[in-house]
């Protein structure tokens, strides 16, 4: 038998389905707003969310992984880049805070229905994450990055890359990382300076 929603919630529906999604322009107003209201979460520059944006089309990639949610605001570009390739977008962060605040600016941006979001500690939720990830960013604790690597290294394949943040901005605190992806024979790394904290930019062989 088939049974028919009330008008009372029917046309609810019909409203948020007929709501187009924000453009693209709307979404770098909101990221320049954030920037203005929600200060202290050590974001990427705009330069650098730009870049990492752009290297999600340049990899054609369908899943990357970002361990360090924050505000959401590195997600929203990676997510942008994503819109374009079909992709879809992990985020990780273990304050709660942080990510509620994350997912508020994700369903803001209309970009939540490409983004997966889970609360938690990375070290231990990278062991059970099935890949491949075509691009991994790194912008979490920094004495960790050398932890994460190791992790996330085998979770990416040949030609896809492991991005780090403030690598020029925090390099006393993650001199294991850096020693690590400059000889590590599977990797072939390149420094990007379009922001003041410095990517490492990692390619798998």
């Amino acid at each position: 038998m088939r049974r028919w929603l009330p008008a009372a919630l029917l046309f609810p529906l019909l409203l948020m389905a007929q709501r187009p999604k924000p453009s693209r322009e709307q979404i770098l107003e909101h990221l320049a707003k954030m920037r203005v209201t929600e200060r202290g979460m050590m974001n990427v520059s705009p330069r650098e969310g730009e870049y990492l944006s752009d290297l999600v089309k340049k990899l054609k990639a369908r899943r990357v992984l970002e361990i360090g949610t924050s505000n959401g605001y590195s997600g929203i570009w990676l997510a942008l880049g994503l819109r374009e390739t079909g992709g879809t977008l992990l985020t990780l962060d273990v304050d709660e805070g942080r990510r509620s605040l994350a997912l508020r600016n994700f369903k803001a941006t209309g970009l939540d229905d490409v983004i997966e979001s889970r609360l938690g500690d990375a070290l231990k939720l990278l062991p059970s994450l099935p890949g491949p990830f075509e691009l991994v960013f790194i912008d979490a604790w920094k004495p960790d990055y050398k932890k994460y690597l190791d992790l996330t290294l085998p979770l990416a394949p040949s030609g896809g890359v492991i991005a780090a943040h403030n690598v020029e901005s925090h390099p006393q605190e993650m001199q294991d990382f850096l020693e690590a992806i400059r000889v590590h024979p599977q990797l072939r790394t390149e420094i990007v300076k379009v922001g003041p904290a410095g990517l490492s930019i990692s390619y798998k062989k």
